[in-house]
């Protein structure tokens, strides 16, 4: 178990290099001067100081040696400063960062607590108008994109109730209750599509291994129906959702670039969002290696629990 973890590590640490070279390139091969952007705005501005400028940010160096640079400091923890502001970005990080891990957690949690018992329910009522009614819910949660959804609560809940979400982030220890407001519409729009898929998911695994021939010489051998669902079918259900749940991760974390920007919370998402605009490469880069990171560390996870959850898998 150990070797295979350790295998896996470094297979993930190979992917987030690739990625974070991807990106680094992709950033750079954007047309347009990032100097001339960020000084767009200011007026008599000479060759001389943009040229100043480009050298103070390395960008008159070769992409190659840019890269090496960047990297070299990534492995020492240094993910440099942010061309808009100087500061540092590994500390901006570490302070929003929290917060984006809370409302990914609540999103996720949201997405378990509702699929795992509507796929249950739709499994043992099969076919019949309830399951019909759970699977059109299911496409239609995984067909809503998550910002068009967030758009609509803002909309129908300030024409309805003349209600709006609130604009200025407060933090759990300051006041529990308002943050819980703050978050509670982007983790439903974000968390719905998990919803959504984790409830396909277990119906299709749960009406897969309750056709088995196992669950069979359970129910001859006298089980209740309850010990049969719960015990036996329900545990060899879990693994396909937990595969799902490793790559639902990923998708919440890609939501929030665009759900923080819309409800106003001062997390990662919104910090790549106006990093982006502003052409800020470190920060964009540096967002990317703690999202690549916790993506590889989620699924990793994921693995390692499947002997947990199923005896028979061994590494």
């Amino acid at each position: 178990m150990i070797a295979y973890a350790a295998r896996r590590f470094v297979y993930g640490l190979l992917v987030l290099l690739i990625v974070t070279a991807m990106v680094f390139i992709t950033l750079r091969a954007i047309p347009g001067d990032v100097v001339r952007v960020q000084l767009a705005d200011s007026p008599g501005v000479t060759e001389e100081q943009i040229a100043q400028r480009t050298a103070e940010l390395g960008l008159d160096q070769p992409v190659y040696s840019q890269f090496f640079v960047f990297m070299g400091g990534a492995l020492r923890g240094d993910l440099g400063t942010s061309f808009q502001d100087n500061a540092s970005v590994t500390a901006e990080i570490l302070h929003r960062l929290p917060i984006t891990l809370e409302l990914g957690f609540l999103a996720i949690l949201l997405g378990v607590l509702l699929g795992l018992p509507l796929g249950l329910i739709s499994a043992i009522r099969k076919n019949t108008l309830l399951d019909q009614f759970l699977r059109l819910v299911s496409v239609v949660g995984i067909s809503i994109p998550n910002f068009w959804l967030a758009l609509l609560f803002i909309t129908y809940l300030s024409l309805w109730f003349q209600w709006s979400p609130p604009l200025v982030y407060v933090g759990p220890f300051e006041d529990l209750s308002q943050n819980l407001v703050h978050m509670t519409l982007p983790a439903i729009a974000l968390g719905t599509a998990a919803m959504a898929s984790i409830s396909r998911m277990l119906r299709s695994s749960m009406l897969e291994v309750m056709g088995s021939n196992f669950i069979r010489t359970v129910r001859a051998r006298g089980a209740s129906e309850w010990n049969v669902i719960f015990k036996h079918a329900g545990r060899n259900s879990t693994i396909p959702v937990f595969t799902l749940l490793g790559l639902q991760v990923g998708a919440v974390l890609g939501g929030t670039v665009i759900l923080e920007s819309i409800f106003s919370i001062p997390g990662m998402g919104s910090l790549i969002f106006e990093s982006v605009q502003f052409r800020d490469y470190p920060m964009v880069l540096g967002c990317v290696i703690f999202y690549g990171g916790l993506f590889i560390m989620v699924n990793l996870l994921v693995d390692v629990a499947y002997a947990a959850i199923d005896p028979r898998i061994r590494y």
